[in-house]
């Protein structure tokens, strides 16, 4: 009975070592796949947060890595900046676009009610050509035309699209540097006033 005890008390015992070691590989595995710099923003944040040296319930953050999520957030803001432009510049030159061939559909469409209301047969380039012809001919390339338009206006539309999800990104990005610069120095605050008591409370027992 004796042994039967001590055999199982053994085997909970290597049980245990077995699951917490395995604990403890995957989450080492997980903070190495972590870096500062390499990877997103919200990778680098939560690198800074793994990395930080626990204070009761506050982490002690090294203001070189504040410095380092600084200046890559600032370079991710540089880049969606750019993106910004470029995005706009597509932008305009579509709009452009639409612009003329709208231009080209109004002549075009001038051309044909003036055109329906001369003789069946008449010249275009030099060539005679019957009115049937004529409205077959000036019918396919308003129908190109139209649909280059349609074409154009869906990319259009796909740009502000592409814009507007850029600025929100953009603006979550900047909220979001934000709540973790201020959180950072509150919690700095907190650590030097704790820091400071500790030292007036030495002081004040020597």
């Amino acid at each position: 009975m004796h042994s039967l005890k001590t055999l199982t008390l053994t085997l909970v015992a290597c049980l245990f070592f077995v699951v917490s070691n395995a604990q403890k590989t995957t989450t080492t595995e997980e903070e190495d796949t972590l870096s500062l710099t390499e990877g997103t923003i919200d990778n680098q944040f939560e690198y800074v947060i793994q990395k930080s040296y626990n204070y009761q319930e506050y982490k002690n953050v090294k203001k070189t890595w504040l410095y380092q999520l600084k200046a890559h957030t600032l370079d991710s803001l540089k880049a969606l900046q750019n993106d910004l432009k470029t995005t706009q510049s597509t932008v305009d030159s579509l709009a452009q676009e639409i612009v003329t061939l709208k231009s080209n559909l109004s002549e075009t469409e001038s051309t044909l009610a003036d055109t329906n209301e001369e003789k069946d047969n008449m010249a275009l380039f030099g060539l005679q050509m019957s009115k049937d012809n004529y409205n077959v001919l000036m019918w396919s390339i308003i129908g190109a035309l139209f649909f280059l338009l349609l074409i154009f206006i869906y990319k259009f539309r796909n740009s502000n699209s592409v814009t507007r999800l850029a600025k929100k990104s953009l603006v979550e990005t900047e909220e979001e540097f934000e709540e973790h610069r201020r959180t950072a120095l509150e919690r700095e605050q907190k650590v030097r006033r704790q820091l400071q008591d500790e030292i007036n409370k030495q002081k004040t027992l020597k």
